[in-house]
């Protein structure tokens, strides 16, 4: 329908606006009703008033309302933000404080200029920002081998932050496949076994009830507006996926629709009526009629108590009962109204169908609940509909809250804190309802992730930290609106892309805590030069620190950015991550900073020993000081190959992980090494940035920074494990007592 309007005249019409309200279920519209742009006809014929076209729609407006707010900034971005305004600070508050000392202890003008301008280059990593990009790209790129496309970086590690998913029930925690699974005649009970839509199914049925069960499959076929065909080799329903299942349940029972057409064409038919709840058709001389069994029930001449005991049952174990009832029709006047055409019945059974859950959805959302994640559905289905599903999933909370749209409050903050439990169900919203969750959500603090495949989604899935929509049944609208987009629909490629994400978070704090270690080695010769008044030469110069920051260091901070994803990353919540916090700072300030400056100072104070020099002699300079500072250089890489690997967890000593598993890290490695040649027997090179090969001291001392850093680290994690041991047995103790 491709314009508002408003109807004056129908003919058995039914609408499918599952896009504009999240409704699976048909809606049969009468004379004086409004149909909007942007669903579609399932059924009949009518004819209306054009009331809007265009922008003026009431898909449109949606799609407007999708565009209305600006889209929330990513946690990543703000951690980033921070890390920036962090560094900015310290770096030029510390260039600014040594420009002072430097002047106070008599350098030159000139030279504490260039000093401060060294402090504040150390202390800047240049390489993070591009090495984040990098590390998002390569997660976007893995999410996408995931079957999870990414429109926006950022969203990559969006994900991992996110403490609460609103997500839609049909072809997201369901397979959005109807199939007739079970069937009940008065002659006995048949189970089919089959996949999806696909005609061949393994049907349970005793020799006896054969001949009902087949009865029962034609009546229930022809009575329904459904299709089913092959289309690239995959079996799928065209219209309403319900009326669908009936069609491939007769193929498989070896009924073929189109066959039963032409020898019995449909004369007149009775569509389904929400009033009524069933519907008919007269097809050659028989009458069939299916729909809700109490509506059927009420018009057979007789229903075993049998049946109804089936009936209970079906219902209480989540399936979609429909009764199937018929009778002759020989000289029935087809003018006839449908009430007075559906009596004198005869029950022919009972079909139980089920859209089934896709499998691994409730491992999925026991995944996300232990990681901290908080999951409510959010659909425009029938609230028994949504409740059978998420008990069936396991979503459903303790509470077994379940609401309509009709129910929610007015007030946003009552509104946050009604729907801020883990398992509610929320049914029947509109698309205003949807994005007042997701900002009601996020005004409580959540990062939420919202998904949908409706133009009525559209304006929460661009509200929220991050919408998901769906690539196989999403509408353009929605696409547009998203983050991401699941190309396989499924609830279990959400918590895949949430371990993504997590572990681009993990890997942002594995490059940045390599990163500022080397910081601090580039910091601490200035720090010499000026506390000494000159005296202690300048091992490292501004050229050598950006060669670290720009060149050497970051391909081993790319790799860091490729660590697979840890076994516990959903182990614990998300929230209160920060990327810079105390850990951080005490490992890169208290232990591999300080040791990685501790071996270069050594290496270059071994170099000037190798030469003669000795404690409390002037340092010797020109040539000595390029061979010295080579030696320095040279170390700070080389600790810095020991640091990558040690960077690879803040708790594991890498041997555990092994040392070959990132073999991107060992190619960037040996680049690093290869570099590092260059760098220093390279003559003009070397000469640029003003150092010499180191001798042999401080060469050797050079390649003791990678087992020394490693022995740092070891003893670190160590400690902390040791102290986290002593810490949590006190607390077991404190329990028992």
């Amino acid at each position: 329908i491709s314009a508002d309007l408003l109807l004056l005249e129908t003919h058995s019409l039914s609408i499918d606006r599952s896009t504009l309200t999240g409704e699976s279920e048909p809606w049969n519209a009468r004379e004086g009703e409004t149909v909007f742009a942007g669903s579609f006809v399932t059924e009949g014929a009518a004819s209306g008033m054009v009331l809007a076209t265009g922008k003026k729609t009431r898909l449109a407006e949606i799609a407007a309302l999708a565009r209305a707010s600006p889209r929330p900034r990513s946690p990543l971005t703000r951690e980033l933000d921070q890390v920036v305004r962090i560094i900015a600070l310290i770096s030029v508050g510390v260039g600014a404080l040594f420009l002072t000392v430097s002047a106070l202890v008599g350098i030159r003008f000139n030279e504490a200029v260039l000093f401060a301008i060294g402090v504040t280059v150390a202390l800047v990593p240049e390489g993070l920002l591009p090495t984040v990009t990098l590390s998002l790209a390569m997660g976007a790129q893995r999410m996408a081998g995931g079957r999870a496309l990414v429109r926006r970086l950022a969203s990559v590690e969006t994900l991992g932050s996110t403490t609460f998913i609103c997500t839609d029930k049909t072809g997201t925690l369901t397979e959005n496949q109807m199939a007739v699974i079970e069937a009940w005649t008065p002659a006995g009970t048949a189970r089919i076994e089959g996949r999806g839509y696909e005609p061949r199914a393994r049907v349970d049925v005793a020799p006896e009830a054969r001949g009902a069960l087949l009865d029962l499959g034609l009546a229930a076929a022809r009575a329904s507006t459904g299709l089913v065909v092959e289309k690239e080799g995959r079996w799928v329903a065209q219209g309403n996926p319900l009326e669908g299942a009936f069609d491939a349940f007769a193929r498989r029972l070896g009924i073929n629709p189109a066959t039963e057409e032409r020898r019995q064409p449909i004369r007149r038919r009775f569509p389904f009526d929400p009033n009524r709840r069933r519907m008919a058709v007269v097809a050659g001389e028989m009458l069939f009629v299916k729909g809700a069994p109490e509506a059927v029930f009420e018009r057979v001449k007789f229903v075993p108590d049998e049946a109804r005991a089936v009936l209970h049952e079906m219902a209480g174990r989540g399936l979609r009962v429909l009764a199937v009832a018929a009778r002759e029709a020989v000289g029935t006047d087809l003018a006839v109204s449908a009430d007075k055409a559906e009596t004198n019945l005869q029950l022919l059974g009972l079909v139980g169908i089920e859209d089934p859950p896709r499998p691994g959805v409730g491992e999925s959302i026991a995944s996300c609940r232990q990681a901290g994640i908080r999951i409510a559905m959010v659909t425009g289905d029938h609230p028994v509909t949504a409740r059978a599903i998420a008990s069936e999933v396991g979503l459903l909370g303790a509470e077994g809250l379940v609401l309509e749209g009709s129910q929610l409050p007015r007030d946003d903050a009552m509104l946050g804190a009604l729907v801020d439990r883990d398992g509610v169900v929320i049914s029947r919203v509109s698309p205003e309802d949807k994005l007042r969750i997701a900002r009601a959500l996020q005004g409580r603090g959540h990062v939420v992730a919202m998904t949908g495949d409706g133009v009525n989604d559209g304006p929460a899935l661009h509200a929220a930290a991050i919408g998901i929509a769906m690539g196989q049944s999403g509408t353009d609208v929605a696409r547009e609106a998203a983050d991401m987009v699941l190309l396989d629909d499924n609830f279990r490629t959400i918590v895949a892309a949430v371990v993504e994400g997590r572990t681009t978070f993990a890997n942002t704090r594995r490059f940045l805590t390599y990163h500022l270690t080397s910081n601090v080695a580039e910091l601490t010769p200035f720090i010499l030069w000026a506390v000494s008044g000159g005296r202690f030469p300048l091992a490292l110069g501004v050229l050598q620190i950006l060669c670290f920051d720009v060149i050497t260091d970051a391909l081993p901070a790319l790799a860091l950015g490729a660590e697979p994803p840890s076994p516990r990353a959903l182990a614990r919540p998300p929230a209160g991550r920060h990327l810079l916090d105390w850990a951080v700072l005490a490992r890169v300030f208290g232990v591999l900073g300080p040791a990685e400056s501790f071996l270069s100072m050594m290496a270059f104070l071994a170099s000037f020993w190798a030469m003669g020099w000795r404690w409390g002699e002037a340092f010797p300079a020109g040539h000595a000081v390029a061979v010295a500072s080579g030696a320095a250089f040279a170390a700070v890489i080389l600790g810095q190959v020991g640091n990558a690997f040690a960077c690879r967890s803040a708790t594991v000593w890498p041997g555990r992980l092994g040392w070959f598993s990132n073999r991107l890290l060992l190619g960037a490695i040996a680049v690093e090494l290869f570099l590092l040649v260059v760098f220093l027997y390279a003559g003009p090179v070397a000469r640029l940035l003003g150092h010499s090969p180191p001798n042999g001291a401080g060469g050797l001392m050079a390649v003791a920074a990678i087992p020394a850093m490693l022995a740092v680290d070891a003893v670190w994690k160590r400690w902390k494990t040791a102290r986290r041991f002593r810490f949590g047995g006190g607390l077991q103790m404190k329990r028992g007592r």
